[in-house]
């Protein structure tokens, strides 16, 4: 089934053309060493076809793709040189008059973006989302890139959301948002992330959460970058994103190399996902854990078995760690008869430790890919414990897999997670919004365009009651 995407603002703009642009090389490429009895050619011709079909078009001729999306911004820039990126590939490029700018941006001004540039273009929008839709032969839903720190990825990008849910109120709606810089990339992006996210909770399906301070350690640690870019984050999101984003089939454990060919393939992508990660309305918030992640160079010289991933990654889970590096080994999940979630595990003649806490679950999604993904023993994920208490046993982990290595890494594992790892951002954006706006502080430049105070306020209930609901697991 078909995704169309919307690409908002700048940040949305340039992921999605990275995330374009490794889909269709992950399934084009792939190294002569990671061909097996369960990966020939036959695997990968489906493989192509399954990427092709769900995100791309191709055009008359049948030899040029076209990516299923929607590009938008107040500005011109991004969105050219995005196409012109697109272009150089090769492989790929953006559907001709899908593409919607103006000359004016949306000054990082959420209500800017949201009661003026969003109302403005909606209908135009509309005629290129209806568009792409209709080149759908089974169309599964949307895929939103916007940031959560400007006018036009924030604003524009709440409006269209809402819009895209009263257009097609029984279509899946994904949202991927960037969080801003804890020190800040813009003065009022507290502002914008609260208004964003209060919006979206009311029309999106599930928001998959990035956060720019993570990527920017994964860049400087991982990667071993010294200058770090945004086409260097947006590298790492794309990887992220698109690990999940393949193609899967349903795990089985214990079959032989061979299962993979009777197994059944996830076709509804985000029906599936929506359904598995957000089972309930009051929990939408989504994060993205993997391993392994490292520059080029490291990656020749690496192994890993499944084995130590799938401990690393649980590890990762629980301790609400960004990356395999820096694993707070300590955290461990509390023993039966400590229900309230305090741990001591105290060994004898220890001395005692500070009680600790570690992150609960509503739901988690493990995507599997590679050499030997049969073998992989997926026991520890299925501990009811790792979940809040009313999640219905058996039913908080899928597995997602696929024999056929992704990105070049022979084995690779990824963690899409509904749990308690947005409480300590939204806490902090909530207190500095706060702050500036009991004090008033710009709040005359979101008043002139229309929007009331009590807006504020509501946005701001909206978001302690999901900070509340998260933290209560």
């Amino acid at each position: 089934m078909s995704v169309v995407s919307l690409q908002l603002g700048q940040c949305g703009n340039q992921i999605g053309g990275e995330l374009f642009n490794l889909l269709i090389e992950d399934a084009t490429k792939l190294n002569p060493q990671f061909f097996s009895k369960s990966v020939d050619s036959k695997v990968n011709h489906e493989y192509d076809c399954e990427v092709v079909e769900r995100f791309f078009t191709r055009d008359k001729t049948g030899n040029s793709l076209n990516a299923r999306a929607v590009m938008i911004d107040m500005e011109s820039k991004a969105i050219s040189q995005t196409l012109s990126q697109a272009k150089k590939s090769g492989k790929w490029c953006y559907p001709e008059g899908q593409q919607f700018c103006q000359k004016r941006g949306s000054g990082n001004n959420w209500a800017h973006g949201f009661l003026e540039h969003g109302p403005k273009s909606w209908e135009r929008v509309l005629d290129m989302v209806q568009k792409e839709v209709e080149k759908c032969d089974r169309f599964c839903g949307f895929l939103i890139f916007m940031s959560l720190a400007g006018g036009t990825g924030s604003g524009v990008g709440a409006y269209i959301t809402g819009s895209l849910r009263d257009e097609f109120p029984h279509s899946f709606i994904l949202n991927q948002v960037v969080w801003p810089y804890g020190t800040g990339e813009v003065i009022v992006q507290n502002y914008n992330a609260i208004l964003t996210l209060s919006h979206l909770y009311r029309c999106s399906d599930g928001i998959v959460i990035l956060e720019n301070d993570k990527l920017q350690n994964i860049c400087s640690r991982l990667m071993n970058l010294k200058h770090i870019s945004f086409k260097d984050i947006n590298e790492v999101i794309s990887h992220k994103l698109a690990s999940v984003l393949q193609p899967v089939k349903l795990f089985s454990q214990g079959r032989d190399a061979g299962f993979y060919k009777h197994a059944t393939s996830v076709r509804n992508l985000l029906g599936d996902l929506i359904e598995q990660v957000c089972p309930h309305p009051e929990y939408k918030l989504m994060t993205l854990k993997n391993i392994p992640q490292m520059s080029e160079k490291s990656l020749a010289y690496s192994t890993y078995t499944w084995t130590g991933l799938l401990k690393h990654l649980r590890q990762m889970l629980i301790a609400d760690a960004s990356m395999e590096e820096g694993i707070d080994w300590e955290v461990k999940i509390p023993v039966p008869s400590n229900p309230d979630g305090e741990d001591y595990h105290q060994r004898p003649g220890e001395l005692p430790r500070l009680k600790t806490r570690f992150n609960k679950s509503i739901a988690n999604l493990l995507v599997l890919r590679g050499v030997d993904v049969h073998k992989s023993d997926l026991a520890s994920f299925t501990d009811p414990r790792l979940n809040a208490s009313w999640v219905p046993s058996g039913c908080a982990t899928t597995i997602w897999c696929h024999p056929r290595p992704f990105n070049n890494y022979e084995k690779s594992a990824t963690l899409l997670s509904n749990s308690q790892t947005p409480v300590a951002p939204l806490n902090f954006v909530v207190q500095k919004a706060w702050n500036m706006f009991t004090s008033r502080a710009y709040v005359h430049q979101y008043l002139k365009y229309g929007m009331a105070e009590d807006h504020f306020v509501d946005s701001f209930a909206a978001t302690e009651q999901i900070i509340k609901s998260y933290s209560s697991l």
